[in-house]
């Protein structure tokens, strides 16, 4: 057996990091899969237990000088507090340390030819050295610390070129300050280096809270479930005990404002819950006596105790935050040649800064280093690797936020591409749910007998249809014996069926479309067919019942299709329902293209087809029986909340039952594209356009500073620009499922480590 571990990682600040930290995982014998975040700072790594253990490959992690913890430890959380404190404190030092060097270096500025004494110069350089002891040593700590650890590792990040450009600056400076008639006393440059500091974890800083921000905010969807719950004991007393002691079985009291820690059942009471972060919808629901509560929801109204029924992994909330973990620690195909770029860009940014300071040098050192730092300090790739993972996380957390769960980031950047989008109809364009509108039965069963029968079947599936029939029977178990029972997806089911009270002999029945039951299909005008027949041993087939569904079409489909059609996108509606009633929901939805009668392997033919043409397919199924529909196409959602998530081939899980979300998504990836675009043009263009002014030597440092700064800060702006919402259909009152600013988006895994 395989494990699954999420650890958060401290000190690193780039993508050639993740980069590092993935070769020293990758390294580790034991190791299968390693994969690094950048922009989230949290790794997952896949590792055989019988081979390796955890304090192993974390070990390797520490040697190559970085710290991993387990994401769910307390310690991951109070870290990055301490981190967020670090960064504020150094910002501040920097800061006034800045101010300060300014006022002093502002006399040699304005200062006429014989206005300022040497003593006074000399002084007045004093000062500014002293005051730049605090920026070099505490509030450049980081760039430093990293910077000596890539030099003994031998190899190369983004911060050994800043890390280089601050120690050439002091340096020089320094060498000015006490020998003012030395080669480099001509000029001193601390204004430059306080400024550039200054700037620089500025940048950092609101990068680091953008981030933390529009990528989710980790410690939000931790904090989600509570630390610890009322648990009843063996005396019938309710004492508080910490959530991850709770055990199936257990009863609870959850009070009004607090979350439900697991997935249980009211025993008593009756209250509201708040379900927006699960489904998407910002209604509150009621949860009378006997409902079903979920783990993460928000008990609103009144106490109730509840018994547990799921905890940890084995709850709807554990499933939703490991998707959302694992498509944050995905790498989109720009992301993966961003970082293959930027190690290179580096040792480019490095020779390009040593040959500017050759070429000046002979006309004066100083000039000549401080334009290599210039090199160094604008040419930093920061901008380049946070482009587009900083875009990618931004929208899943926005669709998270609306109930749209992201398991795939590629498929944000494949969904902007799609020309033809092909929705299934039970379940999908139509409601999730049916109902049963008349039963005709054959001799020598009665109506009721012939619905419990075929709901004895049906309790087997989870198909609409069947869950239909199991809803409209009380099924007799003691009566009827299933065996040897076979779903054909799409289709129907099949199994040998005994009647314990000995009227009918063991029998070979079949439960699902006429085409599946092997009769000829009824005159049904509306709705759909269910029937229920034998095989018999010399061949053909009798009916035992036909069943009539009702399926609506939900209300919001034709407006859907209406604008994805306006967004240039082909729509299809393939069905394994009857053409005439697949006909009929295409023409209610204004879908001019239907195909009835489609087993899941031909959908999958009419799909490559599709493919094979030159078109980019979505699917939209209810993930009961399109698992290989979805996979085969481009990309794909899963729409309908029953779906086992876990096992979804989709790279889009709807949680709730708009349609609307699944055009409004294409939208925001269309968008998403859009500005991964215009942030790679503009890291690109401001590296084209500032590096032959730093190396003409006419960007000083504290430009080049404020430079790369200013160009991170705009990425990661540019990319909040999407966490604005969704947008709502033109020309439709279509009603958004937000969270109401409740619900946090879901980034991280309810377990740090779990078996594979």
């Amino acid at each position: 057996m395989l494990w699954d571990s999420q650890v958060v990682l401290e000190g690193m600040h780039c993508a050639a990091c993740a980069l590092t930290i993935e070769d020293a995982l990758r390294a580790v014998p034991g190791v299968l899969q390693a994969e690094v975040s950048a922009a989230t700072r949290r790794a997952r790594v896949v590792w055989n237990p019988q081979t390796v253990l955890p304090s192993q490959w974390m070990a390797a992690v520490q040697k190559a000088g970085y710290n991993a913890l387990p994401a769910m430890d307390a310690l991951a959380r109070a870290q990055r507090q301490r981190e967020s404190r670090r960064a504020l404190w150094r910002w501040l030092v920097a800061g006034f340390c800045m101010m300060q060097v300014m006022m002093y270096a502002w006399p040699a500025y304005i200062a006429q030819p014989g206005d300022l004494s040497a003593e006074m110069e000399q002084l007045l350089r004093w000062a500014s050295w002293v005051l730049t002891l605090p920026v070099v040593f505490f509030a450049c700590g980081p760039f430093f610390v990293s910077a000596l650890r890539d030099i003994r590792l031998a190899r190369v990040s983004m911060d050994l070129p800043v890390a280089l450009g601050m120690a050439i600056t002091f340096v020089v400076s320094t060498a000015g300050t006490f020998d003012p008639a030395g080669v480099f006393g001509r000029e001193v440059y601390y204004d430059s280096l306080t400024m550039f500091v200054f700037f620089l974890l500025t940048g950092r800083w609101l990068e680091l809270r953008l981030r933390d921000r529009t990528a989710g905010a980790l410690e939000a969807v931790m904090n989600r479930l509570p630390d610890s719950v009322e648990r009843r004991n063996t005396e019938g007393l309710f004492v508080r005990v910490a959530t991850r002691r709770l055990a199936v079985g257990d009863t609870i009291r959850v009070l009004p404002g607090e979350a439900f820690p697991a997935d249980g059942s009211i025993t008593r009471g009756h209250t509201q819950a708040d379900e927006a972060l699960l489904t998407g919808e910002s209604t509150p629901v009621v949860r009378p006596w006997g409902s079903r509560v979920i783990a993460g929801s928000h008990n609103l109204l009144a106490p109730v105790e509840v018994r547990v029924e799921g905890v940890g992994a084995q709850t709807r909330f554990a499933e939703i935050v490991a998707l959302m973990e694992s498509a944050s620690l995905q790498k989109p195909r720009l992301a993966q040649l961003a970082d293959r770029i930027a190690r290179p860009f580096l040792l480019a940014v490095l020779l390009a800064a040593g040959l500017a300071a050759a070429w000046w040098w002979s006309l004066d050192p100083g000039h000549a280093l401080m334009v290599a730092v210039a090199v160094l300090i604008v040419t930093c790739p920061c901008a380049l690797s946070l482009a587009t993972p900083v875009a990618m996380l931004t929208a899943a957390g926005t669709l998270a936020r609306h109930g749209v769960l992201v398991r795939n980031l590629q498929g944000l950047e494949a969904l902007a591409h799609v020309d033809t989008l092909v929705f299934d109809k039970t379940g999908t364009l139509t409601r999730d749910g049916m109902a049963l509108r008349a039963v005709h039965a054959a001799n020598p069963l009665s109506e009721t007998e012939a619905l419990d029968l075929a709901a004895a079947l049906a309790r087997h599936s989870m198909h609409p249809s069947s869950r239909a029939l199991v809803a409209a029977a009380a099924v007799d178990l003691a009566r009827w014996q299933v065996v040897e029972l076979q779903e054909e997806a799409g289709l129907g089911l099949c199994a040998q069926v005994r009647d314990l009270q000995g009227v009918f002999g063991l029998r070979e029945l079949r439960l699902g479309s006429a085409r599946h039951a092997g009769v000829a299909p009824s005159a049904v005008q509306e709705g759909l067919e269910v029937v229920l027949s034998e095989q018999r041993p010399e061949g053909g087939a009798l009916v035992w019942a036909r069943f009539e569904l009702i399926e609506d079409l939900r209300p919001e489909a034709a407006t859907v299709v209406a604008a994805l059609e306006g967004m240039g996108v082909a729509v299809h509606l393939w069905s394994g329902d009857r053409r005439p009633a697949v006909q009929r929901m295409a023409e209610r939805a204004g879908i001019s293209q239907a195909r009835g009668e489609c087993k899941p392997q031909e959908k999958l033919l009419a799909i490559q087809a599709l493919q094979a043409q030159g078109h980019r397919v979505a699917m939209v199924g209810d993930g009961l029986n399109d698992g290989p529909v979805l996979a085969g196409a481009h990309v794909s959602f899963a729409f309908g909340r029953s779906l086992p998530l876990a096992r979804s081939q989709a790279d889009f899980v709807v949680l709730g039952d708009n349609l609307a979300l699944v055009v409004q998504t294409v939208g925001l990836a269309r968008r998403t594209l859009r500005i991964v675009r215009q942030n790679l043009w503009w890291a690109a263009g401001y590296n084209a356009l500032c590096v032959p002014l730093a190396v003409v030597g006419w960007m000083p440092a504290w430009l080049a500073g404020l430079g790369m700064a200013f160009s991170s800060l705009w990425v990661v702006l540019n990319a909040a620009r999407l966490s604005r919402g969704l947008a709502a259909l033109p020309g439709a009152e279509v009603s958004l499922p937000g969270a109401a600013g409740k619900a946090a988006a879901l980034t991280v895994a309810p377990t740090w480590m779990e078996p594979v």
